[in-house]
């Protein structure tokens, strides 16, 4: 039903009559000015032909025709509701740039999961990827082997990374990771299942957590061979998210921010002399 409806809206577009120049600037007047929908309607049935013809061009990049034409027609209308009539240009001129772009957008939106071509040089690479490697290789196969990266980087202006990769994206189609491998039985793998983690291992986990709780141990009988003042600054100094600063804490203890820094480094000192006597290993 769809692919009939599809014929008969492109035979309609085919048979649907040419605007001369003085009609065409005539019937775009009205619609700048007035707003007349009827001027308006005979604008972009003129011009169908014109997307139909766009869309066709990008048709190998396997999405729907009709839905390259559907979003051609929606670039037709954004020209149409854009265009001034005064500059002296032919509307099939000026609505060449907006279907091609409308129909482009569509293309990098739904082409892949994956969204690619955010900048303009990568949707220039993107759309002639193809056609620059059929030229500069003479007509053999265009995605034989990266031999023309270089040539094709300088042309668009891209990295040559940038040309290998897209042309991997090109050359290969989006995989499910829920895809499974082999037979597709009961007890077969997903390509999930082979992605490599960078999480640490579970002993890895394991290991940290029993080395964190060891270390805070030997820290906590550490800070008995400190004064009581000398804990107070190492607690707020070094064992808080936000560490209070040698200002702050002179007010709190009645001294100058120079005896604080004085006190913290002794006491410094000698928690790594209790450390060490204790357990050599710490500062390992």
């Amino acid at each position: 039903m769809e692919d009939k409806a599809r014929r008969s809206m492109i035979t309609a577009a085919m048979s649907a009559p040419y605007l001369e120049r003085e009609e065409e600037f005539k019937l775009a007047y009205r619609w700048k000015e007035f707003k007349d929908q009827e001027a308006m309607h005979r604008i972009t049935v003129a011009h169908m032909r014109l997307v139909i013809s766009m869309a066709a061009r990008f048709r190998h990049f396997g999405l729907p025709m009709g839905d390259l034409i559907q979003e051609g027609y929606v670039g037709l209308l954004e020209a149409a509701a854009r265009f001034e009539p005064e500059r002296d240009v032919r509307f099939s001129t000026y609505a060449t740039w907006w279907i091609r772009a409308s129909i482009q957008d569509y293309i990098l939106r739904n082409w892949s999961i994956v969204r690619g071509g955010t900048s303009s040089a990568q949707k220039a690479l993107f759309f002639n990827l193809r056609r620059l490697r059929a030229k500069l290789a003479g007509g053999s196969d265009p995605l034989a082997g990266p031999g023309l990266y270089k040539e094709i980087s300088d042309e668009l202006g891209v990295s040559e990374a940038d040309v290998a990769l897209m042309d991997s994206r090109l050359s290969n189609p989006d995989s499910s990771l829920n895809a499974p491998l082999g037979d597709g039985g009961s007890g077969s793998a997903d390509r999930m299942d082979l992605l490599v983690s960078d999480a640490p291992l579970p002993d890895e986990v394991a290991g940290e957590a029993i080395d964190v709780e060891r270390r805070a141990n030997w820290l906590y009988k550490a800070l008995g061979v400190l004064s009581p003042r000398e804990r107070q600054i190492i607690a707020e100094r070094r064992l808080q998210d936000d560490g209070a600063t040698l200002e702050s804490l002179g007010e709190s203890l009645g001294i100058s921010k120079e005896r604080v820094r004085q006190l913290e480094t002794r006491a410094l000192e000698k928690l790594r002399v209790a450390l060490v006597k204790e357990n050599p290993a710490f500062l390992a």
